[in-house]
């Protein structure tokens, strides 16, 4: 189904007519991930869910199991290490068991357009998944239950990203395209917390795991902001560097004040906020749009990163190395190259959802006039061109 380098560093897999977008580093198993990816960008065509491990040859593909829609996102169980939930294009989440050939377990289809995040609860005392769809809700599940808990509504737009606090029990944040960060808490009907955090879509976010007041989020306008839910007035930081939309940020295990963040620039940046230069390190080993990045819980500074198409052939460089937050450790880059390179990089203010309209408009009409041409041809009366030529 693919085929892996490794060795030194950095490793890759690539499967062929698949679009990466999630990430995440198994919270049981040191080096092992799992990868949501989509065919055709996630405009048409199936799903397929990865997981993959590195060994000392390289990276090995354990297990993989398709689905009749793009996959955009995945979490692990946290209760079970071989269980994960992944969200779908259709509107629906699916529950996987790795050890097992075959799935999904089961499939909860709510939500009523595309389920673009999904995380499971980190906090001890209760299993709850919560996910985030283009139907402006977020949704509770408990994965014993076959129906959601509960709805929470209020964004004007599109969410794409929900995660839950790593210090808080039923507490979750929200970013959406209505330019909003939010705070919810499912013993409340309500928004517990509104946040005005950019002037443009907001694509990603992220808890701080050394303080419970603390998060980021990451913005079509090239910006990550950092926000103090005591104080909400101004952000605590502000790191530029980055010269298209975030996709993904993700705070470090490790580190109170790291962090790393991947764009549709092609990059993967690590920070240090605490610093008067944060910017450590900016890794450009990716070709495509970075969409999905995760950082190991067992290995420090270890990354792993997916992008969403990309060229014939990719050598990896190790990811950051030298950096404060990789110094000393090898860093896994994992990457799904496939298909024609997308014509142009993504311009400014464009979101996620208008960048696959464009290209599936222009995939129709190219189709359409490729197969009405002839027609065309033949119908139209010979002596037009002829009075034309002479």
């Amino acid at each position: 189904m693919g085929t892996a380098g490794g060795g030194g560093g950095a490793g890759a897999l690539r499967l062929p007519g698949l679009h990466g977008y999630a990430v995440e580093f198994s919270p049981y198993w040191p080096g092992r991930v799992a990868c949501a990816a989509a065919q055709y960008y996630g405009i048409a065509g199936c799903g397929t869910l990865v997981v993959l491990e590195q060994n000392e040859t390289g990276i090995v593909l354990l297990r993989s199991f398709d689905w009749n829609d793009g996959l955009f996102d995945v979490t692990w169980s946290e209760n079970n290490e071989h269980v994960l939930i992944t969200s779908s294009g259709d509107g629906s989440l699916q529950i996987w068991d790795a050890a097992k050939a075959k799935g999904p377990l089961q499939v909860y289809k709510e939500h009523t357009q595309e389920a673009y995040s999904v995380d499971w609860s980190q906090t001890r005392g209760e299993q709850l998944v919560v996910s985030g769809s283009w139907d402006q809700t977020a949704k509770l599940w408990d994965p014993a239950v076959g129906k959601s808990l509960c709805t929470f509504k209020g964004h004007e737009g599109v969410i794409y990203s929900t995660i839950w606090s790593p210090h808080i029990p039923g507490c979750f944040a929200s970013a959406s395209g209505d330019q909003t960060l939010r705070i919810w808490d499912v013993k409340a009907p309500g928004v517990k917390l509104v946040i005005p955090a950019h002037q443009a879509e907001i694509l990603s976010c992220d808890w701080c795991k050394y303080d419970e007041n603390l998060l980021v989020t990451g913005a079509v306008d090239c910006s990550l902001k950092g926000w103090d839910l005591r104080n909400i007035r101004q952000p605590v930081f502000v790191l530029l560097g980055h010269t298209y939309a975030i996709r993904r940020v993700k705070f470090s295990p490790f580190h109170a004040t790291l962090l790393a963040s991947c764009s549709y620039d092609f990059t993967v940046r690590f920070w240090d906020f605490s610093k008067p230069n944060p910017l450590l390190e900016t890794v450009e080993h990716h070709t495509e749009f970075t969409c999905g990045l995760d950082l190991s819980l067992h290995n420090r500074g270890q990354c792993a990163a997916v992008h969403s198409g990309s060229r014939r052939e990719q050598e990896l460089q190790s990811a950051a190395e030298g950096s404060l937050l990789c110094r000393g450790s090898n860093t896994v880059s994992f990457v799904i190259p496939t298909g024609k390179d997308i014509i142009k990089i993504m311009q400014d203010g464009f979101s996620q959802i208008y960048w696959h309209i464009f290209i599936g408009l222009i995939s129709f009409f190219s189709l359409a006039l490729l197969f009405l041409l002839p027609f065309a041809l033949v119908l139209v009366p010979h002596n037009i061109f002829c009075e034309y030529i002479l």
